[in-house]
């Protein structure tokens, strides 16, 4: 290599590293957010590096999603450009560059002006390790245009071996909403199985109401409880619920997961039609439902989340 054309290499390097540590520290108006900051924020545990946008998150990219790919894109040139500047092997170069990126993200987080994040971390090395990979296998060949055009392919090669690499870890270990299940499919509080619940149809607001799988009174009490054990799982929890208009409209429900009320409503605050709600629970053991007067609590069931290797 000419010294002209190291020279311009080295230029090159140097101008693109200032570009890339502007964005990293002053970019994205983080200066003017600096005020709003009161602590340091350091993500040690690197759970989301995987996360990559997919095909149909592609088709309508939002910024986040460019997010994901520029981190890693980004870094490339530097798996390039170091190499033609300096004799190194893979494993000193990734020690170096991945030193270098954990002092950048540590004056991000000190200086409030962004977060120490190693999903960050593992990205941008990432980055670096294609570009680095890409030229090697580019200097197998001596002709200009051929090394140009392997180094090029191998790029997009990598990256799209990383992307298709990714999409399957985040699909094996991200929690996804399982089928609906019934509540009358759970065990009640004495661990057997739930039985009556019949579905059975009815008017609310003018508006006929057929229930898939189960319907909730109090029975031709005062007051009815219900009370069923969720087996410490994560899930979503979904009812309905209404005064029929052949009822007198009086009655409440109130339903609770371990003690803690999550739904408390009555004939007082309520309007002659029917409505719905939903509640996560991260870990739930008992769920208990109290159903007085004429309310009725229909299609109340879960889907729990899983990852895909559970189903």
């Amino acid at each position: 290599m000419t010294k002209q054309w190291r020279k311009m290499i080295g230029a090159t390097t140097i101008t693109y590293t200032l570009l890339i540590l502007y964005f990293m520290l002053l970019g994205f108006g983080r200066t003017g957010t600096v005020h709003l900051e009161r602590d340091f924020t350091f993500i040690l545990l690197p759970v989301d590096f995987f996360r990559l946008p997919s095909v149909s998150d592609l088709l309508h990219p939002a910024l986040m999603d460019l997010v994901g790919f520029g981190n890693i894109a980004a870094f490339v040139p530097f798996g390039l450009l170091i190499p033609l500047l300096y004799r190194l092997r893979f494993v000193r170069f990734m020690t170096l560059f991945i030193l270098s990126i954990l002092v950048i993200e540590t004056i991000q987080a000190l200086t409030l002006l962004g977060s120490f994040d190693m999903n960050d971390v593992i990205q941008n090395a990432l980055g670096a390790a294609v570009g680095f990979g890409s030229y090697k296998l580019g200097c197998r060949t001596t002709d200009i245009r051929r090394k140009i055009a392997v180094t090029s392919l191998s790029i997009v090669v990598l990256m799209i071996g990383i992307w298709g690499s990714f999409g399957i870890v985040s699909k094996v270990f991200t929690e996804e909403l399982g089928p609906f299940v019934s509540l009358n499919e759970w065990k009640d509080s004495t661990g057997k199985p739930s039985t009556g619940a019949k579905p059975y149809s009815f008017e609310i607001g003018g508006q006929k109401i057929e229930p898939q799988y189960n319907v909730y009174s109090a029975e031709g009490k005062k007051v009815e409880t219900y009370t069923y054990m969720l087996g410490n799982k994560e899930l979503y929890l979904y009812l309905n619920y209404g005064i029929p208009d052949q009822e007198d409209f009086q009655g409440s429900i109130t339903a609770s997961v371990d003690g803690e009320e999550f739904l408390s409503t009555s004939a007082e605050n309520q309007r002659p039609e029917w409505d719905m709600t939903s509640i996560y629970l991260e870990r739930a053991k008992e769920l208990t439902i109290t159903i007085e007067g004429n309310e009725r609590l229909w299609d109340v069931g879960f889907r729990e989340m899983k990852y895909s290797w559970e189903w």
